[in-house]
């Protein structure tokens, strides 16, 4: 009999690439709803719909994300929806009797100046990051929920915090999205023009690291496929999130230069210093990843390539 996992959140980048993953394996069922089908702010009907698909393992990727404009502009929304969805799918995922969950952090979670690299046990131990606080608070709440359902109810409900990714079905809004595709559509859209100038946010010396989708959902799929044993010789009980990364990083002036150079913009790149740099520094400790058998196999030139050729394919129908 095939597996049946449902992934929430499947239209989303993460979401997608989960899905991609999960079919190749022909022994899994996947099952999946629309907005329109499934309203995840919704308890009572989160609660009826996994009653009724009795789903075995649910990887739950749906959240409401966006850059710093974004989470600086409309903090109620980013923390009231995120903490909605993660309670009644979690909740409801319970109620269900289904005992594997993944949870989709992010790497936000930590405090500002978390020494570097940020192992796992850096969670609550200093001030977060003012411009995503309502977002990274939500994040932490439901990493706080899969860990009291396994400790209360004996549950299997595992969290991962992934690095900033990029790729595939990526938001490409010209302000409300993430760095790596913002910058895409602005170097593709200046190169069009013939501008000779594009500008960037910051300084450009903040250091971040970049993963790709595909790669965060292969080790979703990682995570979720190691027998519980296994899993908690290296988490303990009480650990209940895993970062997820390249544990490389680089200085944003360079991933700059890499997507101008990617996307073939020859102009000049002007440095807005009005603009928030956020935090200085974020590369995530992967060791304990590692440990579990998984490395991240796409680099940051392969990645903004195909990033860049996705874009290319969708430019009449990707995200305003």
């Amino acid at each position: 009999m095939a597996k049946r996992v449902f992934v929430a959140g499947h239209r989303g980048m993460v979401g997608s690439a989960i899905v991609r993953r999960l079919a190749q394996d022909q022994s899994v069922e996947i099952l999946t709803a629309t907005r329109d089908e499934l309203d995840l702010l919704d308890k009572k009907s989160v609660e009826l719909w996994l009653k009724k698909a009795r789903p075995d393992e649910i990887y739950l990727a749906a959240a409401k994300v966006g850059g710093i404009h974004s989470n600086n502009s409309f903090p109620v929304d980013f923390i009231y929806e995120n903490l909605l969805i993660e309670a009644n799918v979690i909740h409801a995922a319970h109620l269900a009797d289904v005992n594997k969950l993944l949870f989709l952090g992010s790497s936000c979670i930590y405090p500002k100046l978390s020494p570097q690299p940020i192992k796992e046990e850096y969670l609550l131990s200093g001030t977060l990051e003012p411009t995503n606080e309502p977002y990274a608070i939500a994040k932490i709440a439901g990493i706080k929920l899969c860990e009291s359902y396994n400790r209360q109810y004996e549950r299997d409900y595992r969290s991962v915090m992934p690095t900033n990714l990029y790729g595939p079905n990526d938001n490409f809004h010209p302000e409300n999205s993430h760095v790596v595709p913002a910058l895409v559509r602005r170097f593709h859209e200046a190169k069009a023009r013939g501008d000779k100038q594009v500008i960037a946010w910051g300084t450009g010396a903040p250091k971040r690291e970049f993963l790709h989708v595909d790669d965060m959902a292969a080790a979703s799929t990682h995570v979720m496929g190691l027998d519980l044993p296994t899993y908690r010789k290296y988490t303990k009980p009480m650990l209940s999130h895993i970062n997820v990364g390249t544990g490389m990083d680089c200085s944003i002036k360079f991933l700059t230069e890499c997507i101008a150079d990617t996307v073939g913009f020859k102009g000049e790149i002007i440095w807005d210093r009005s603009r928030p740099d956020g935090t200085p520094r974020k590369l995530l400790d992967v060791t304990l990843l590692e440990q579990l058998g998984w490395r991240a196999g796409i680099n940051l030139q392969q990645g903004l390539a195909d990033t860049y050729s996705w874009f290319l394919a969708h430019q009449n129908d990707y995200r305003k």
